[in-house]
């Protein structure tokens, strides 16, 4: 059984100071104004996907719950708020006793989005929902931008294995999280021990160009390498001369040998020699991982060639050029007192320069063709229209602050690849273009 997610052996620290100070002030201010108890909803959503993405992906929902229910203002932490003066000894004691209490929704992860998507909506009173906003869009602009970028890989990559190994180009808590992301977006391993011990991701890697420098021939460090890890591991074949480097790897291993990775030079043209020196000297199911800096559009050059897997580090943990999906947590209904039973009333900002955004308490739905191939993404306030009734996106994920929607991340896995097919087959060109799917705004009136 996959564990991610439900409970692994580690240990996760108080993410109260994850915050941005603003959030704290704003709390102070409205415990005097007699306004933080008001009944309030904020969304997620962004306004815009990156330049020439067809869709996003939602990732890091897991590790929003992990973050919700660690949300606590302990006394290192209540401390270091008094000393710094961030805030007052009235703030500083309802913080003591913070535990979120409302509920949350939100896109399942793994689910694609849209500009406008209600990827998250976070409900209860202002003062407990504002907190979270910077620690909640810390993770889903992290998370989602790299699996948006893993997912144009692997849809890049035709069915062929990606590895994630870009580790040592990132913050060390960074990579752990890239992993993860990368894992919902489409690839099946990584190079990064700390995910594979943390989310059950599998695992790999043999050797680098030092272990060959190590040794006095390149002969000897295949040797050593197949003595220790036997004739079915990877050798590194490129540190000198690629030809001369594959014959004596088979020659070493036999034609058992696992197989050969190339990290440098002109891939396409190489993977075709390797190829063909593998099968004359008889290695017919030795294997060719290619690295060395690819991203999608790389991959995708490397669709003709013969190369059965692809091991992708610093564009994938840097968003592939994109690494922030740009999403943004804003108020959007609020309660017009105190009361328990008062109703909520739409609010929104009004600006310029393409950062307006829609009042209310949003659903929203996919609605899809006469093919069952989705055609629109449909966001609107009020009441369900029936023939959107099966097509909701929203789910709940904690209901009275407890979290009820925790998942191993092979269902998260699979449900990406089951969203990301069930959109337009533009979805996955690499060319330039708008969103896949437009986003349609709606409002139904209750009982109308």
């Amino acid at each position: 059984m996959d564990t991610a997610d439900l409970g692994l052996p580690v240990t996760v620290p108080s993410t109260a100071l994850f915050t941005d100070q603003y959030e704290l002030t704003m709390l102070q201010a409205a415990l005097k104004a007699g306004t933080a108890g008001r009944r309030s909803v904020f969304e997620v959503f962004t306004r815009r996907l990156p330049n020439g993405r067809r869709y996003g992906v939602v990732a890091g929902t897991g590790r929003v719950l992990d973050a919700v229910e660690n949300f606590r203002f302990d006394e290192g932490v209540l401390r270091f708020l008094r000393e710094k003066g961030v805030v007052d000894e009235e703030t500083l004691d309802w913080l003591a006793g913070y535990r979120f209490s409302g509920d949350i929704w939100g896109y399942p992860e793994g689910e694609v989005y849209f500009p406008g998507s209600p990827i998250m909506r976070v409900e209860g009173s202002f003062a407990e929902c504002v907190l979270l906003e910077t620690v909640i869009l810390s993770i889903l602009n992290h998370d989602s931008a790299i699996a948006a970028a893993a997912s144009r890989m692997s849809s890049a990559a035709g069915g062929r294995p990606l590895i994630e190994m870009g580790a040592r180009r990132t913050h060390e808590l960074a990579a752990v999280a890239a992993s993860r992301a990368a894992y919902i977006g489409g690839f099946s391993s990584t190079s990064d021990l700390a995910a594979g011990f943390r989310y059950n991701i599998p695992t790999v890697g043999t050797s680098a160009h030092a272990f060959t420098l190590l040794h006095d021939t390149e002969r000897d460090a295949f040797r050593a390498q197949v003595d220790s890890l036997g004739a079915g591991t990877t050798l590194l074949v490129d540190t000198y001369d690629v030809t001369e480097a594959v014959r004596a790897a088979v020659e070493v291993a036999g034609p058992e040998l696992g197989a050969v990775r190339v990290d440098s030079g002109d891939l396409l043209l190489v993977a075709h020699r390797v190829r063909q020196q593998l099968d004359e000297l008889g290695a017919r199911n030795t294997k060719i991982v290619v690295t060395s800096d690819l991203d999608e559009y790389a991959i995708a050059s490397l669709a003709a060639a013969p190369v059965d897997a692809y091991g992708v580090g610093t564009q994938l943990v840097t968003g592939s050029g994109h690494p922030t999906a740009s999403m943004v947590y804003k108020l959007v209904a609020r309660a017009e007192s105190a009361e328990p039973d008062a109703p909520l009333v739409p609010v929104a900002k009004k600006s310029t320069g393409g950062k307006t955004s829609i009042g209310g308490r949003k659903w929203a739905a996919r609605r899809l063709d006469a093919d069952g191939v989705a055609e629109a993404e449909v966001i609107g306030t009020g009441e369900v229209p029936p023939e959107l009734a099966g097509r909701q996106l929203l789910v709940p994920l904690v209901r009275g602050g407890e979290v009820i929607a925790r998942e191993p991340l092979d269902v998260v896995r699979d449900r990406h690849a089951a969203a990301r097919a069930g959109l337009p087959l533009s979805a996955t060109q690499l060319s330039r273009g708008e969103p896949v799917l437009p986003t349609e705004y709606v409002h139904v009136p209750s009982g109308s």
